[in-house]
């Protein structure tokens, strides 16, 4: 099985990279092997490639600038997945494509299935979406997992700069009226390595979207206190306060959908796969 994996140093790419290797022949490429601003580049690539699996794990992940940068990241988040999936349909290719909660407004009130109706609220939600949409509109084997607050503990993210306040703060103020799933990337790395290895015909016959993310949802307040309960050097910590306080306390360029949670039981009927909750995985994650 040949693969394509797009966006290798990302957080999910780069524990792809590492599993997806025992599966058969990977080409695996970043931002500055493969300009996805370069259309034409891009499709040539693919074709010469000619892969049996196309992983999308590449994306406009920036959402606050998504607002002044509405150009560069509809370039990456919708017209790349449908270039993807245009020569993934010529070479009977599947694509595998990672979406966001972030395509609904968070005004339901309970968790999202994916037969709901999206609303973006920000640019980079409307540009996820419009992916989304150019992929099922291509006619090709796709799976197209909608995830949410994806972190890992190799770089960035939520996780590692809570732990930074952690150690330079007294006292942290921390959204609580925003709620999701906590998703650790090598988990849905894991799961998504699993599906893959089952071959083109088993995915091609799972043609569909799916929301893939931490069993559960929390708030980023509790997601924070968790994180600090596992944090593996407690004696390093100088905070002594965590204020919940609520988004409109935080103003920033995008809006953010308060409450995006994701029921993921359709993947587990489809696939008899799993995610663990997302504060299991947290503890296991910090325990490595």
């Amino acid at each position: 099985m040949r693969i394509l994996l797009l966006g290798k140093n990302g957080q999910l790419g780069r524990e792809l990279r590492r599993t997806l290797a025992s599966l058969g022949p990977i080409v695996a490429l970043d931002y500055q092997e493969l300009n996805l601003e370069d259309f034409p580049h891009v499709r040539r690539t693919i074709q010469e490639i000619k892969p049996q699996v196309i992983i999308n794990a590449s994306a406009y992940t920036a959402v606050d600038r998504a607002e002044s940068e509405p150009e560069k990241c509809n370039a990456i988040n919708a017209t790349i997945p449908g270039i993807l999936a245009e020569e993934a349909r010529t070479l009977g290719a599947t694509l595998v494509h990672f979406s966001t909660d972030y395509v609904f407004d968070g005004t339901k009130g309970s968790l999202y299935i994916e037969t709901d109706n999206p609303n973006p609220i920000n640019q980079y939600g409307r540009s996820k979406l419009a992916g989304e949409q150019a992929v099922q509109s291509s006619n090709c084997s796709y799976l197209i997992m909608r995830t949410s607050w994806v972190y890992s503990l190799r770089q960035g993210g939520f996780v590692n700069k809570v732990l930074e306040w952690a150690r330079r703060q007294e006292t942290l103020r921390i959204v609580s009226d925003q709620v999701a799933n906590p998703t650790l990337a090598r988990m849905l790395e894991q799961l998504t390595s699993q599906i893959v290895a089952r071959g083109n015909p088993y995915l091609a016959a799972r043609t569909g979207l799916y929301h893939l993310a931490g069993f559960g949802f929390t708030s980023r307040y509790d997601w924070t206190k968790k994180i600090l309960e596992n944090d593996p050097k407690k004696e390093e910590q100088i905070v002594k306060i965590i204020l919940p306080v609520s988004t409109s306390e935080f103003p920033t360029p995008a809006v953010r959908p308060l409450f995006s949670a994701l029921e993921c039981s359709k993947f587990s009927e489809i696939f008899d796969l799993q995610l663990p909750t997302w504060d299991q995985a947290l503890s296991l994650a910090m325990d490595s």
